[in-house]
């Protein structure tokens, strides 16, 4: 419903501003642009979804490695303990702990097939202990704030998009991703533990919430004490050491359960091929709403909007062309990708706001729709704070990406 109104919305707008600057400018070149606009879009989605095989084969074979090397088992044995003492309403040896963990390294290894079965499996679980079956329980709502701030250990389709369109090294944003993430989870968590009343101060909570935030301020006191152009060279070569032990990690795995790895690779790039296939008409639709809205002047009249607000107050307005991306993603995330893929296609991928778009985009996932899908597998209808605490984590995760854009690409 939401992406209907959307797609629409973009339509609609383009009409009235091209029809605007007919009537008050006599451009009579607006509508002709539109329908360019529209037919080049068409063509960009087809040629992008296309262009995606080759790589989407490469890393759905890899993911398939490491899945069957046990890398998510290994995940869930890692956060296992974490997870337990923040969902405090969850009696202790209950299914639903093992869903829920599952669930989230799924997410974090970027596997979205394992990762959805996961979590609706966890809402049932959690729905059967709930006292008010039409009223979210607060370890329910614990694990769509969790769920919504998107935390993902590879970014894989960012960084296939990013090849795709032409970008020097596509795991550039690696390290910004990850950074981000982080900072969206941190406030998912305070904004939940604030309403639940839940204890952080424990040992176990600490002790994992204390390992990352010395991670992440090592790296962050790092790179702020080097150079401008040295920051990129250490983050792209860091990037590509971490990706490539990652992957160098699954095959040993891998060998150690003896799975046939190359079997398994091209069992996993099967998938690459239907994938890009599938997305192609989603594709399409989306870049073609957004072309109208741009080729109308929409898009540029509500940058331009925003840029003068930031630039009112002295802040730098670089960002701006990539927050369309932001206030897009807790509504759809396939709205919120075509709009990453127009900014890059328009300012170049690696462009700083083509950069900021990539980090926008896999900071968080898109809370509205995880909402509807969780609350209504289980028929909850009354959803409480579930909202408010998820656009907190976006909220953060955003504006961590921007941050972080400036210290790594500016």
């Amino acid at each position: 419903m939401v992406l209907n109104i959307i797609w629409i919305s973009f339509f609609f707008l383009g009409f009235i501003i091209a029809l605007m600057r007919l009537i008050m400018t006599g451009d009579t070149q607006v509508f002709p642009e539109l329908m360019q606009a529209l037919f080049t879009s068409a063509k960009n989605g087809f040629e992008i979804s296309l262009g995606l095989t080759g790589v989407l084969t490469l890393w759905l074979g890899i993911m398939r490695v490491g899945e069957h090397g046990g890398i998510v088992n290994i995940l869930s044995r890692l956060f296992g303990p974490f997870f337990c003492r923040i969902f405090p309403g969850i009696p202790k040896g209950h299914p639903a702990y093992g869903s829920i963990i599952m669930n989230f390294a799924s997410n974090m290894m970027g596997l979205d097939n394992a990762a959805t079965p996961l979590g609706l499996k966890a809402m049932k679980e959690m729905q059967e202990i709930n006292p008010d079956k039409e009223k979210a329980s607060d370890p329910m709502i614990t694990f769509l704030v969790l769920n919504t701030a998107g935390m993902t250990l590879i970014p894989i389709n960012v960084m296939v998009y990013r090849a795709q369109l032409g970008a020097t090294d596509p795991s550039d944003v690696f390290l910004p991703i990850l950074l981000a993430t982080f900072f969206a989870l941190t406030a998912g968590i305070l904004s939940i533990s604030l309403m639940q009343k839940i204890n952080l101060f424990n040992r176990i909570i600490l002790s994992y919430a204390g390992g990352f935030a010395l991670l992440v301020s090592g790296i962050i006191y790092l790179l702020i004490s080097r150079p401008q152009s040295e920051i990129q060279t250490y983050s792209a070569t860091a990037s590509s050491i971490i990706l490539f032990s990652i992957i160098t990690g699954f095959i040993i795995l891998a060998i150690r359960k003896k799975a046939d790895v190359y079997s398994q690779f091209i069992e996993g790039a099967k998938e690459g091929f239907t994938i890009a296939i599938k997305i192609i008409p989603y594709l399409v639709a989306m870049l073609a709403g957004i072309a109208v809205f741009r080729a109308s002047g929409a898009m540029d009249y509500l940058i331009q909007l925003i840029a003068s607000g930031f630039a009112a107050t002295g802040i730098d307005t670089g960002f701006v062309p990539a927050l369309p991306v932001a206030l897009m993603k807790p509504f759809s995330g396939s709205g919120a990708r075509a709009l990453m893929i127009e900014t890059m296609t328009t300012y170049g991928a690696d462009s700083f706001a083509g950069r900021i778009a990539s980090v926008v985009q896999s900071t968080t996932d898109t809370t509205f729709y995880i909402i509807a899908l969780y609350f209504g597998s289980v028929g909850i209808k009354k959803i409480r704070y579930a909202i408010w605490c998820g656009l907190i984590a976006d909220a953060a995760g955003i504006i961590a990406a921007i941050l972080l854009g400036y210290l790594f690409f500016h």
